[in-house]
């Protein structure tokens, strides 16, 4: 494996974790700042009501979006397997 098969395999990777956790973290930012609004407006400063609600929003896209992860995820490891394989 060269230096340029290398670096596509390391850009392709890197993308794929984008690709991956971007719209995880999207859910997390939106529901944290919605939270974050709510305590501003009504002045409850309780650490859970923004603990709570953020780690179930982050679970439940986690839970929907698995089978187009493990689809992908299992689509970048049988092309990197063709690669090993094509090496030798």
């Amino acid at each position: 494996m060269n230096e340029d098969e290398l670096i596509s395999v390391t850009q392709e990777a890197i993308m794929l974790i984008i690709t991956l956790s971007a719209p995880i973290m999207i859910i997390g930012l939106v529901v944290g700042v919605m939270i974050a609004l709510f305590q501003a407006l009504t002045q409850i400063q309780e650490m859970t009501l923004a603990f709570v609600p953020k780690m179930l929003a982050i679970f439940v896209a986690i839970m929907l979006m698995f089978p187009m992860m493990a689809t992908a995820l299992q689509a970048f490891t049988e092309r990197l397997a063709d690669r090993i394989i094509n090496i030798g």
